[in-house]
């Protein structure tokens, strides 16, 4: 089930004696017994990616953007939506494409910048492997963004260049960590923002990191590298052009200031 990218959830009961169940008011500090349990059954829930998001991920990646997903799902789970949302490419891959957290924060820091840019999932992760991951990217001279919305997200939030937390389901403390805020808490938004991101760029990489968890590197180089016009679906994303003082359908004009049809034209395009 969990390679069907279904989330698993155990049933079990144990009887007890009435003399051992505390009264209402101790119970704030009962530990619920965890052995000797009775397994009922195994729940399979679907919980599948919004639409679009496929084809936000496809966009990313002819784009120059990198997109890496950090999740607490165990690694069977973790591929299998990675596969479905267009992340993974290969069902084969292995580490360090696809690693579980306690692996990554058992590296010392050389290590875990070494394998930084070669990882596309993190399963089994916790809030601390991701800021870990942050800070490894930064250091192989990455800017990164983050998306989050629990409270736990907020240091990697506040560590990475550019914070954005959920509008819908985000925690106060994720959204005051943030510097932007998604909404619709939808991945596929994050897309509609990296025009704005990419006039804060100005060195030779780009990085945006999400936790559904995703991290997406914009790796450029000179400045001519940054124009997306060879990359027709980006045309479809509107932005302001300040030459002619309108909205176009050139994605690389907003951050270029060039008209549509000169940019295109021009030797960068």
């Amino acid at each position: 089930m969990a390679e069907q990218s279904l989330r698993c959830v155990a049933f079990a009961y144990r009887n007890l004696d009435p003399k051992d169940i505390p009264s209402e008011e101790q119970r704030i500090n009962w530990e619920l017994p965890d052995n000797d349990l009775t397994l009922i059954g195994i729940v399979g829930m679907k919980d599948p990616c919004r639409p679009g998001v496929r084809d936000a991920v496809e966009l990313c990646t002819n784009s120059g953007v990198k997109v890496r997903m950090v999740t607490g799902d165990n690694l069977q789970t973790a591929r299998a939506i990675a596969l479905e949302c267009g992340i993974l490419t290969d069902p084969q891959a292995s580490a360090p494409v696809i690693i579980e957290g306690k692996v990554f924060r058992a590296y010392n820091d050389a290590e875990r910048e070494a394998v930084a840019d070669k990882i596309s999932v993190m399963g089994r992760s916790s809030p601390n492997d991701k800021l870990l991951l942050v800070k490894a990217l930064k250091k192989n001279g990455h800017v990164v963004a983050v998306t989050g919305d629990g409270t736990n997200d907020a240091p990697a939030l506040h560590e990475a260049d550019i914070g954005l937390s959920m509008g819908i389901q985000g925690t106060e403390v994720a959204k005051e960590s943030s510097d932007i805020i998604i909404l619709d808490d939808n991945f596929a938004s994050v897309v509609k923002v990296r025009p704005v991101c990419n006039l804060m760029i100005f060195s030779s990489t780009v990085d945006i990191v999400s936790l559904s968890l995703f991290t997406f590197n914009v790796l450029g180089g000179p400045l001519g590298s940054f124009c997306l016009c060879k990359y027709p679906k980006v045309h479809s994303i509107p932005a302001y052009c300040k030459c002619c003082g309108s909205y176009n359908q050139c994605g690389c004009c907003y951050f270029l200031g060039q008209c549509s049809s000169k940019c295109c034209s021009a030797s960068l395009g």
